[in-house]
């Protein structure tokens, strides 16, 4: 993409108001207001998120994603409501709850850290079904969450089919 076509869609993209504070959750505490891969930069943000709940234990942890994955129903769909567009691409409240879903029991390394974040970003993108026809069919702040929700449960899946071969070299 041009730089002028970029700046272009830029100018016409709706801006968040920085100063409301569910406009700098949802947008990921300002990732999401990058102007290339947000969703990519969204879930950078997630992996120290992920790195404080890991002492919680697992069942604090399910409890803290869950309520953040209900939260998240309301904060995205208040968000695209004030910005007047469904599921705007700054948006990544949604992609914090995915990729914490991806790396639920996962081993501990960077390696497997990696692993879950490009698993996650790979589901994401691809959105293998049923992802893309929930996405295409289901609106409001339920919409926006459910398709990086799902996301989260295929990288989940593989993960933990990976850790059942052996630990990564």
């Amino acid at each position: 993409m041009s730089t002028s076509r970029l700046k272009a869609g830029l100018a016409s993209r709706p801006r968040p108001d920085w100063r409301n504070p569910l406009h700098l959750l949802a947008f990921g505490l300002g990732s999401g207001g990058l102007p290339r891969a947000p969703g990519t930069a969204g879930t950078l943000v997630a992996v120290p998120l992920y790195g404080l709940l890991l002492p919680l234990g697992s069942t604090a942890y399910v409890f803290v994603v869950l309520a953040m994955f209900l939260f998240g129903i309301w904060l995205c769909g208040r968000v695209s409501r004030d910005l007047g567009v469904h599921d705007h691409s700054g948006i990544v409240w949604d992609e914090w709850v995915g990729f914490l879903i991806t790396m639920a029991w996962a081993p501990s390394g960077w390696l497997w850290l990696t692993a879950g974040f490009v698993l996650f970003r790979l589901f994401d993108i691809w959105k293998p079904w049923p992802i893309g026809w929930l996405d295409r069919r289901v609106g409001g702040g339920l919409g926006i969450m459910l398709d990086d929700v799902l996301a989260g449960v295929y990288g989940l899946i593989v993960m933990q089919a990976a850790a059942g071969f052996g630990p990564m070299p």
